[in-house]
């Protein structure tokens, strides 16, 4: 057993504004800014330039990839460290979209590296609020090729070939990438996904720059060989069983998510072999490990579970998204 002692982490949150942001991110986190718009809120982050800073416990105001590099796998776990070395493997995010946000696609894994460097882009999302009529974009309604891809988005005539779906909240929507997708105005969401920043938009609604006042830049032709033109029967993703509060979301090579329900004290055993990740969508709750630390979690927090915690306790009433990979 590891005389290392890492507590439950929290992190400063980064606030992005978006053409599309809203005004929901700050009151959902229960924190006060002047920032406007924001559209995005990253929770847990790896990505450089926009890397997550520890916000609690002795090592406030390091990065993630500088936690990484202090601890290893004692921090990710085993399999992480030694193949992602100080790239935490996901990202986590809070989405508030006022406005709908553009039609574009991910690279996966293979395609991603190629061109960029980077992990491709598989995530998923569940939904935690919605306005009346509010949509999620997911996948293909009809049969098109490449080619009257490329068309349809000269014609602005692409939408039609898109599936639509009213969403709900507690709605799950899987994208692997390829898959073309946007989020329709009206929806709040916790976003779990691969550590990647590389997107395709491919139509954007007609909308300029604020800065340039120029149309926002297309990438019609990268897209092209990264988009999966299956249309497949059902773009929602069922729920699995309910099992002592814990309901299984998504399950793929990845990232596995859960959504955790506790009312009273809860018990998770998690493996060492990888951390977890908790953001907290409703409630007021404690949660303490083996090691004696005891941190809060309240509605719109995250918390990083270090691998080394083999036994996880959470008291108190809420709801949390819950991943690892």
């Amino acid at each position: 057993m590891s005389t290392v002692n890492i507590p439950p982490l929290k992190f400063r949150p980064i606030l992005k504004s978006a053409i599309w942001g809203g005004e929901k991110i700050a009151p959902f986190k229960g924190i006060v800014t002047d920032q406007e718009k924001i559209g995005e809120s990253w929770e847990i982050s790896g990505v450089k330039g926009n890397e997550s800073i520890v916000a609690n416990g002795s090592d406030a105001g390091l990065t993630l990839s500088e936690m990484i590099g202090k601890y290893g796998a004692d921090l990710v776990g085993k399999k992480n460290f030694e193949r992602f070395g100080t790239e935490f493997p996901l990202l986590i995010k809070i989405i508030d979209a006022a406005g709908d946000l553009s039609l574009q696609v991910h690279p996966d894994d293979e395609l991603a590296n190629k061109r960029h460097n980077s992990l491709g882009k598989t995530e998923m999302w569940y939904i935690v609020d919605t306005e009346p009529d509010a949509v999620i974009c997911a996948g293909l309604s009809k049969d098109i090729t490449p080619d009257e891809y490329v068309s349809k988005v000269a014609d602005n005539t692409l939408m039609e070939a898109v599936a639509h779906h009213k969403s709900h909240p507690g709605d799950i929507f899987f994208l692997p990438a390829g898959r073309i997708h946007s989020i329709g105005a009206g929806n709040l969401l916790v976003e779990v996904q691969e550590t990647s920043d590389v997107t395709y938009r491919i139509y954007d609604f007609g909308r300029v720059d604020a800065k340039t006042g120029k149309p926002r830049e297309l990438h019609v032709e990268l897209a092209k060989d990264a988009i999966d033109y299956t249309v497949y029967p059902s773009y929602v993703t069922e729920a699995g069983e309910t099992v002592n509060g814990l309901t299984d979301l998504v399950h793929c090579s990845h990232f596995d998510v859960y959504r955790l329900d506790i009312d009273g004290e809860k018990t998770l055993t998690p493996s060492d072999n990888t951390f977890s990740t908790f953001t907290c969508i409703d409630g007021d709750l404690k949660v303490s490990d083996d090691r004696g630390n005891e941190v809060s979690l309240k509605k719109g927090e995250s918390l990083l579970i270090p691998a080394m915690a083999t036994k996880i306790t959470i008291t108190g009433k809420g709801s949390i998204i819950y991943a690892m990979n």
